[in-house]
């Protein structure tokens, strides 16, 4: 049989599809088609419906609503802290204590193109204009609901998401100072609880710091919970070729990193480590990530539910002990709220940097990035960096490629040769193939010699892929003129069509299909491919047409060096 270089790649092509679409589906909950078995998990979590009537109380850790106590005090009117410094500007809501808002300041916020709306300048999201206002991650509105709560529970009456706090006077920006904090204070059942948040100069982490103090004539056993909220909404932006996963993830020493969705909370059937004496929980997101860290060493149990109408919750709750009348103690957190910078992450507690999850690819794609990395050091252009990267592993994989050349120049010159075969045995597959096989022999050819090249190269590829739609650092990075984004398609549709014309130029060079059909089928194949990256990161389209340009150099070298004439 006949396999020539392009029909490898309709293989390539169609079993690339096949990994992107399981890796999209695992993303998004789910069942892998290569796996019979669920993701691996330990307990069970229960999530029970909840009504708009209990929305409220099931918000709560343990699910119940809090009891009125008799002669509390009148509660304080709710007002909302706003917090300025370098990299946050964030509101702070005194009924409960809640950071209802979280802009960053140093990331513009993303358009959402359409279906085919980004190219040729028809989208205004794909203009720089759009990245106007900044990128905001805690938020609620009727559209969208992103929160970061805390407070105390266990007993019925403690201060909760719903105990209005009374705020101390304070600064509020960072002016010339290095820090910011925000002291919050409620009295309520017997119990004083002091809510600290503590914001510095250039940092992403918010120290979150609750003291505790029994003011009343009993113990009292309270546990300190740390809850992040999201709804279950889809992605902006996310599509078929450009899948964005948001959703409930954590870490343990013993389990590992763990990623749920939204949609087995809803169910009920979500199933992850409940309790723990480590790790970190976090609501992660495309190139961003919330995450509350505990102290190390810390008993704590680890919660998913669903607490309202499309909204879900995760939590880790963790026990201060029994407090004895006039008793204090401190419990201290880290609320990370930033980009999935790998490095920084690292820093902040063991296995946060795997909410940046290059998926399967992980062993090739994290390699790959920390040499693309060390060339941008270099060039301090993330567009360069990748045409650099290209060439480089062009050169490695030269003598694979050099053969694959090889094979096919050789196979265009047996052009007349085969065709007088096919013509003879016309009647005859199986002397035809025979006769074609005995050629190849006798000419010392491998009709699979273009294969095994594309093949070893493939991974590459692919893991390129993860690696620009996880890295932050390609969010925004321009290369030249039009491309201001190497993380989102091509607003011009330029490089697709660059694409387009140097794989038409790739299959001149190679040798017709003996099949008609086929041969008019792959007449249509670069225009496939365009109209495919135009939903790709222009980042990787643009590494495709420089493997195209480099391979039709290399080819073109080969073949006249083969047959100069």
């Amino acid at each position: 049989m006949e396999i020539n270089k392009r029909t490898i790649l309709w293989i390539v092509f169609a079993v690339s599809l096949i990994v992107l679409w399981n890796d999209w589906m695992v993303s998004n909950g789910k069942q892998s088609m290569f796996s019979t078995t669920p993701p691996a998990a330990k307990v069970a979590a229960s999530a029970p419906a909840a009504t708009p009537a209990t929305a409220a109380a099931a918000a709560q850790p343990g699910g119940t609503a809090p009891a009125a106590v008799p002669g509390a005090p009148v509660p304080v009117k709710a007002e909302t802290v706003t917090v300025t410094t370098d990299v946050f500007k964030a509101d702070i809501d005194t009924a409960g204590g809640v950071i209802r808002r979280l802009e960053l300041l140093k990331y513009k916020a993303e358009g959402s193109p359409g279906w085919f709306g980004g190219c040729f300048g028809l989208s205004p999201a794909c203009k720089p204009t759009d990245r106007a206002t900044n990128e905001v991650l805690f938020e609620e509105d009727p559209k969208h609901t992103y929160l970061a709560r805390s407070g105390l529970t266990g007993v019925n009456g403690l201060p909760d998401n719903n105990t209005v706090y009374s705020v101390k006077p304070g600064v509020r920006t960072l002016d010339g100072g290095n820090q910011v904090q925000v002291v919050l204070e409620a009295e309520q059942g017997g119990v004083k609880l002091t809510k600290t948040f503590t914001f510095k100069r250039g940092d992403y982490v918010i120290d979150v710091r609750h003291d505790v103090t029994n003011v009343g004539a009993a113990p009292v056993t309270p546990s300190v919970f740390l809850q992040l909220v999201h709804d279950g909404n889809t992605p902006e932006g996310s599509s078929y070729f450009n899948s964005r996963y948001t959703g409930p993830t954590l870490y343990t020493s013993t389990d590992k990193y763990q990623k749920l969705t939204f949609e087995k909370i809803e169910k009920g059937t979500v199933e992850h480590t409940n309790k723990a004496n480590d790790g970190w929980i976090a609501i992660s997101q495309h190139f961003f990530v919330s995450a509350f860290v505990p102290p190390e060493n810390q008993p704590r149990d680890i919660r998913t539910a669903k607490v309202g109408t499309n909204l879900y919750s995760i939590e880790t709750v963790m026990p201060i002990g029994t407090l004895p009348p006039g008793a204090s103690v401190s419990s201290s957190a880290k609320l990370y709220s930033g980009p999935q910078d790998e490095k920084a992450l690292e820093g902040i507690a063991p296995g946060l940097e795997l909410v940046k999850d290059y998926g399967w690819a992980t062993i090739i794609a994290k390699p790959i990035f920390l040499g693309m990395n060390m060339i941008h050091k270099v060039l301090g252009n993330w567009g360069w960096t990748i045409i650099a990267f290209t060439i480089l592993i062009k050169l490695l994989f030269f003598p694979l490629s050099a053969a694959g050349y090889r094979s096919m120049a050789k196979m265009k010159t047996l052009a007349p040769k085969m065709q007088a075969i096919r013509e003879r045995f016309k009647d005859d597959p199986a002397k035809m193939n025979q006769a074609t096989m005995e050629l190849y022999k006798k000419e010392k050819i491998n009709p699979l010699g273009g294969c095994l090249p594309i093949l070893v190269q493939m991974p590459v590829f692919l893991a390129l892929y993860y690696v620009l739609q996880a890295s932050i650092e390609f969010r925004g990075a321009p290369w030249i003129g039009w491309i201001t984004d190497l993380s989102q398609h091509d607003p011009w549709c330029i490089l697709p069509v660059v694409y387009a014309i140097s794989m038409f130029i790739t299959q001149k060079l190679n040798p017709a299909p003996a099949d008609p059909v086929q041969a008019k089928m792959m007449l249509f194949m670069p225009l496939a491919f365009s109209v495919m990256f135009f939903f790709f990161p222009s980042g990787l389209v643009l590494y495709w047409v420089v493997n195209n340009i480099m391979s039709i150099g290399q080819q073109w070298v080969i073949t006249k060096k083969l047959n100069p004439q």
